[in-house]
């Protein structure tokens, strides 16, 4: 079985002095943003998903500050270095809030080659419960072991916080920024998405299941273990995620393709 490929039309690069592959970098995150936007995972003009550039230099794409997750383009997507240095020709700047944690995970974590970090209300509630994630239902299950926390020290603009959320996070892929959000990183777009739609279907489930008012199910750590070995939707060599995110830019696909602008 061969591993599956991203699937979209890139179409032509209308930025004068950007490489074919950066090109299609840019497109490949600007539908991101819209399968974002597409699934509910906004807030208003915050939040980011970054994705490293092919290169020895460790550039950066994010998303403009000032746009909405339905309005960015690959065009308009923003190219920095891990200090927050803008290298491209923009009219808009960057949210220094968002750099912060991205940056420190692009920087220390090699394989980090995409990052996302979401407010949702569902994430954002489990994050404000002393207990976090509880591994009490098939998708927390399935996380054993890849979910990490970080306690709030405020919003994420000192970059002193860089080393101590490092430390936090522990090499895992997920981590809850308690009192705050998730974030989740991947060595590619698509097995990051996998890891954070996977701890937001759980804290989705998590938030509905408590509101039931009776008492969870703890599910034992044998069949955790098992669960979290045999899952493959974070597997690179089933894809990683990209079955799953090639069906959801078919959807956005058909509503409209300004993205690829």
């Amino acid at each position: 079985m061969g591993v599956p490929r991203i699937a979209i039309d890139c179409g032509p690069c209308p930025l004068e002095g950007v490489t074919r592959e950066e090109w299609e970098v840019r497109v490949l995150l600007a539908a991101c943003y819209r399968v974002f936007d597409h699934l509910g995972w906004t807030e208003l003009i915050y939040n980011h998903i970054t994705l490293r550039l092919p290169g020895p230099e460790r550039h950066l794409l994010i998303n403009p500050f000032g746009l909405h997750y339905s309005e960015v383009t690959a065009s308009s997507l923003v190219k920095i270095d891990l200090e927050g240095n803008i290298l491209s020709d923009s009219r808009w700047p960057i949210n220094p809030a968002g750099l912060a944690p991205h940056a420190t995970v692009h920087r220390h974590i090699e394989t980090a080659h995409c990052v996302m970090h979401t407010h949702t209300t569902a994430g954002l509630a489990v994050a404000c419960t002393r207990g976090g994630l509880s591994m009490t239902n098939f998708y927390s299950a399935q996380l054993w072991g890849k979910v990490a926390y970080h306690d709030f020290e405020g919003i994420t603009v000192n970059p002193e916080e860089g080393p101590r959320m490092l430390r936090s996070l522990d090499g895992k892929p997920i981590l809850i920024l308690r009192n705050h959000g998730l974030l989740a990183w991947g060595e590619t777009l698509p097995q990051a998405f996998a890891h954070l739609w996977t701890v937001q279907r759980a804290c989705e489930i998590q938030v509905a299941a408590q509101g039931l008012r009776d008492e969870l199910i703890e599910i034992p750590r044998p069949v955790l273990e098992q669960a979290t070995r045999v899952s493959l939707q974070f597997d690179p060599r089933y894809g990683a995620g990209v079955d799953v995110f090639n069906a959801l830019v078919r959807q956005i696909d058909r509503v409209g393709q300004s993205y690829k602008s």
